[in-house]
C-alpha cells in the first residue's frame, strides 16, 4: 500500500543547489545523456506500476483516459500477481545496472542512488523468502491489519469516485473482483499454512473478532452498499440492489471462506509473537529492519537507541509534571491520571466526536498561518480529517494519511480512531495533527506529488524511515516553532508522543530479535508510557505482523535532526532553515543516507 509500503564535484555546485531547491524549475537531463537514460527507466518502471495496479492508479487520480479501464478492475493477489510485482523490481534492478553513477552528477546521481542499493535488497530477499513479501516485510497476508477483506471496502468508500453510471457499474465490477481477490488471498494463505507460516493465536482472533463485525449487516446495510446508495442517489439505475446482491452471494461467502481457513488453522498457532519462530525468521527481521530503517542498524543498535531516548524523554516530561505541581508517581502513571483528567476528554458520542475534529480542524488552520516561518514552498493541495471507518477501527492504528489525487480531485486525508474519545485526550491531539497533516506527512508528501523536476517514480511516497522520519520530525518542529509556548499540558503529549515512538524500538527489538512474549510487550508499554491498556495491547499486536516497520519513525527522526545540525554546524550563521527544509523536501523521498549525501552537498554549496 502506497502510504508507508512500495517502491520504492565543484564545478555542478551551483546547478546542483539549484536543482535540489526547486526540481520544479530543474532543467531535463541533456538528451542521449546518462541521466536522460536513467529517467527514461524510471518513467518506464513508473506506467508499467500503474498499469499493474489498478489500486494505484486510482490512487493517484489516473484511473481515467487511456487507463479508464483499469478503474473497474483491482490489484491481483493471485501469487502470479504477486510474482509480476517482484519483476517489475528485477526489471528496474537490471536496467538501473546498465546505467554508470559516475557520469551522473546533481539530481540525476539523487534519482540513481534513491532506488539502486534498496532494489538490490529487494530482488534478494524474493530469492530468500517463500512468504511475507508482497509489497513489504509482512509474514502474514491477512492479520487484524492487512488483507483484502479490510483494505478494500476502505479504498472502495474513500478512493473510487461516481460521477456517472460508468463510475457506478465500474464500482460494482470492483465489488464482484473483490469476491476473486478474497478468495485469490485464501489459497495463499493455504499455502503458508500448510508450510508452517502461521499466525500467533492472538493475531487469528482478533481477526476472526473483525470478520465478525463486518459481516454483521445485512447485505443492503453493508458500508459497500450504502456507499453506492448514497454516491448514486442522483444516477438513474438500481445500483444499491445490485451491489447487495453481490455483497450477499460472493462476497460475504468468500469473506466466510477466508475467515474458515483462519479458524482450521488457529488450533495449530502457538502463542509466540515474534518472527523469529517462522522459517529464517532472524533472517527475515534483519530484512525487514533493513527495509524500513534503510541502514544496516543491527537489532542491537535500534534496540539500545529506543532505551536511551526514553531515559532522556522520561526525564525531561518529569520535569514538566513537576513544574504544574505533579510529583507523585513514576512518569507513565503521572501520565495515566492525566489521561483521565475530565478536563481533557471529549465525550464518547456523536457530538463529542465532531466537536474533537473540529478541534483538529483548528489547529491545523493554526499551523498553516505560522508554516512560512519554515518552509519557503507550500503544497497546494488540501488535507481533509475524516473518522477511520467504524468497521475496522477495532484493530487500526490512532491515525494515519491517505495521498492525495494527483489530479486535485481528491485532498489529502488525516484519519482519526475514534473508536473511544479517551484514547485521545486533548493534551495528545495537537502532536498527532502535526505528524499526519501539517507540517508533517500531508506537508510533505504533498510537496514530492506536485514536484515536476524529478521522475514521477521519485515523488511516490516510498521509504518509512525518510515519510515517517519526516513526520516526527515535524512534531518537533512545531515544538521548536513555539506552539506550546504557553501549553505545557499539550508538550506533555508531544513528549509522550515521542516516548511512544522511542518505546517502539525497544519492544520491536523485544518481540523478534530477543524473543518477548506479548504479554511482556504490553507490560514495558503500561509501565513506561502511561498510555491506555487497550490502545497499548493493539499497538503491540501491530508491531507482532508488521516487524520492523515501527522502528522507522524515531530511527528517521534521529537521522533527521542529525543531518540539520550538520549542516548548521557547517553553515554557521549562513544556515536557512527555510531553506534546508525545501532542499530536503524537494527532492522526493529517498534512503536516509542519500538524504544526507543531498544535504552534504547541498551545505558545501552554500557555504560556496
Amino acid at each position: 500500500m502506497l502510504e508507508r509500503r512500495t517502491l520504492l564535484a565543484a564545478t555542478a555546485a551551483s546547478s546542483l543547489l539549484a536543482a535540489l531547491r526547486a526540481p520544479a524549475s530543474a532543467a531535463p537531463a541533456a538528451p542521449g545523456s546518462e541521466g536522460a537514460r536513467l529517467t527514461a527507466i524510471y518513467e518506464r518502471i513508473y506506467d508499467m506500476l500503474v498499469d499493474q495496479d489498478p489500486e494505484f492508479a486510482t490512487a493517484l487520480g489516473l484511473d481515467k483516459g487511456d487507463r479508464a479501464a483499469s478503474k473497474a478492475k483491482l490489484a491481483d493477489r493471485s501469487p502470479a500477481g504477486i510474482e509480476r510485482g517482484h519483476d517489475l523490481y528485477r526489471t528496474g534492478l537490471k536496467e538501473l545496472k546498465t546505467i554508470d553513477p559516475a557520469k551522473l552528477s546533481g539530481m540525476d546521481l539523487v534519482n540513481y542512488e534513491t532506488f539502486r542499493d534498496p532494489w538490490e535488497h529487494y530482488v534478494k530477499a524474493f530469492d530468500t523468502f517463500d512468504y511475507g513479501l508482497h509489497s513489504w516485510p509482512e509474514p502474514h497476508p491477512v492479520t487484524q491489519l492487512s488483507g483484502t477483506y479490510r483494505s478494500i471496502p476502505d479504498f472502495l468508500v474513500n478512493q473510487h469516485s461516481i460521477a456517472n453510471a460508468a463510475d457506478a457499474e465500474a464500482y460494482l465490477s470492483r465489488c464482484n473482483d473483490f469476491a476473486v481477490q478474497l478468495d485469490n488471498e485464501t489459497g495463499r494463505i493455504k499455502a503458508d499454512h500448510a508450510a508452517g507460516i502461521i499466525p500467533p493465536d492472538f493475531v487469528v482472533d482478533r481477526t476472526l473478532a473483525l470478520f465478525d463485525n463486518i459481516w454483521k449487516p445485512a447485505p443492503d446495510a453493508n458500508i459497500l452498499t450504502t456507499n453506492l446508495k448514497t454516491k448514486t442517489a442522483d444516477i438513474p439505475g438500481d445500483w444499491a440492489k445490485r451491489c447487495a446482491a453481490i455483497v450477499e452471494g460472493k462476497i460475504y461467502p468468500a469473506m466466510r471462506r477466508q475467515a474458515a481457513e483462519l479458524s482450521a488453522v488457529r488450533p495449530r498457532a502457538t502463542h509466540d509473537a515474534g518472527v523469529w519462530r517462522l522459517p529464517k525468521g532472524d533472517e527475515y527481521y534483519a530484512y525487514a529492519l533493513r527495509f524500513a530503517t534503510t541502514t544496516g542498524m543491527s537489532a542491537e543498535e535500534v534496540h539500545k537507541l529506543g532505551l536511551d531516548r526514553m531515559a532522556a524523554l522520561t526525564a525531561r516530561a518529569d520535569s514538566i509534571f513537576k513544574a504544574q505541581g505533579m510529583t507523585k508517581g513514576s512518569v507513565a502513571e503521572r501520565m495515566r491520571e492525566l489521561g483521565k483528567d475530565p478536563r481533557f476528554l471529549y465525550p464518547n458520542t456523536d457530538k463529542g466526536k465532531a466537536d474533537l475534529i473540529a478541534k483538529l480542524n483548528e489547529q491545523i488552520q493554526e499551523m498553516q498561518r505560522r508554516l512560512p516561518e519554515a518552509f519557503g514552498r507550500l503544497p497546494k493541495a488540501k488535507c481533509d480529517i475524516r473518522r477511520v471507518p467504524p468497521e475496522i477501527e477495532a484493530g487500526a492504528p490512532g491515525g494515519y494519511y491517505q495521498i492525495p489525487a494527483l489530479d486535485g480531485s481528491r485532498p489529502g486525508a488525516y484519519y482519526i480512531n475514534l473508536r473511544d474519545t479517551a484514547e485521545n485526550p486533548s493534551w495528545t491531539l495537537p502532536t498527532l495533527t502535526y505528524h499526519e497533516a501539517t507540517p508533517g506527512h500531508h506537508h510533505q508528501i504533498a510537496l514530492a506529488q506536485e514536484a515536476t523536476g524529478i521522475p514521477r517514480l521519485r515523488r511516490l511516497p516510498a521509504y518509512s524511515v525518510y515519510t515517517e522520519g519526516w513526520g516526527l520530525y515535524a512534531e518537533q518542529l512545531a515544538d521548536e516553532m513555539g506552539v506550546y509556548e504557553n501549553d505545557p499540558w499539550g508538550q506533555l503529549g508531544y513528549l509522550q508522543s515521542y516516548m511512544f515512538r522511542a518505546a517502539r524500538l525497544v519492544v520491536d527489538t523485544g518481540l523478534h530479535h530477543y524473543r518477548w512474549s506479548r504479554e511482556k510487550a504490553i507490560a514495558y508499554y503500561n509501565d513506561s508510557l502511561g498510555t491506555p491498556e487497550g490502545s497499548n495491547v493493539t499497538e503491540i499486536e501491530r508491531y507482532c505482523v508488521w516487524p520492523g516497520q515501527a522502528t522507522s519513525y524515531m530511527v528517521g527522526q534521529t537521522r533527521w535532526v542529525a543531518i540539520r545540525e550538520k549542516a548548521k554546524a557547517a553553515l554557521g550563521d549562513k544556515f536557512d532553515l527555510r531553506d534546508f527544509h525545501d532542499t530536503a523536501l524537494s527532492a522526493g523521498a529517498m534512503p536516509i543516507e542519500v538524504l544526507a549525501g543531498v544535504i552534504d552537498r547541498w551545505a558545501a554549496a552554500q557555504k560556496a
